[in-house]
């Protein structure tokens, strides 16, 4: 016997009400008028009741096609079998090797030196090889940006003196494993930024998008 919609947790709600309406979509099912305005709903309430509802009258099930899909294109990557020496990146003046983005393998341990500079670390692609990363900054005039995939923890243990740490991030809903990213380290007259680089809602509307391509409905 099923659980009760009202017993089960909302975010397990929330991800296969989303899940459907994307595959509704991308079998023809839905306009995209429809699907982003039910997609809204669905990413917004707090009503286990209304979010279900965006759902309820569409007659596709997800495929475990499908489901394979969606786990390469959000799940964070993690490859235990790769090494990464720790590294260190310096930025003084504006000058130095201080951009990370891409495909790039994530060490343990990554030092960032910013002096009147700052660094950029993209981890929206980036493959991880262990659960926790630290990140030990002394930022003096300066900034460091960092990018996240929507499904990560962050801590943030840094000292601040005249500057901040900035860490506008939507709470963490996936249920699987996610990496944590603690930043430690010194901040003086300068800051730290964290953030995501897309909202989950772009890139849930672009995922769509691709399976209604894939199926061959968008045309």
């Amino acid at each position: 016997m099923p659980v009760p919609l009202q017993d089960r947790p909302i975010d397990n709600v929330r991800e296969e009400v989303i899940d459907k309406l994307i595959y509704n979509y991308g079998q023809g099912s839905l306009s995209l008028e429809a699907f982003e305005r039910r997609l809204d709903i669905a990413i917004q309430s707090s009503d286990a009741q209304e979010i279900d509802a965006q759902a309820r009258d569409l007659p596709h099930q997800v495929t475990e096609q499908y489901q394979q899909s969606r786990s390469q294109a959000f799940d964070v990557k993690f490859d235990a079998g790769q090494e990464a020496d720790n590294e260190t990146i310096v930025s003084v003046l504006g000058v130095g090797g201080t951009d990370r983005s891409g495909a790039w393998v994530v060490p343990r341990e990554i030092r960032s030196l910013s002096i009147l500079g700052g660094s950029n670390l993209d981890f929206s692609q980036a493959v991880f090889t262990s659960q926790q990363v630290t990140i030990k900054v002394f930022c003096l005039f300066g900034g460091d940006n960092i990018y996240v995939p929507e499904n990560v923890n962050v801590v943030s243990k840094a000292f601040c003196i005249l500057g901040g740490n900035n860490i506008d991030l939507p709470p963490v809903i996936n249920r699987r494993q996610v990496p944590t990213l603690i930043i430690e380290g010194l901040v003086l007259f300068g800051g730290v930024n964290v953030k995501i680089k897309r909202t989950i809602r772009e890139r849930l509307v672009s995922f769509a998008r691709q399976v209604r391509q894939l199926v061959g409905t968008d045309k």
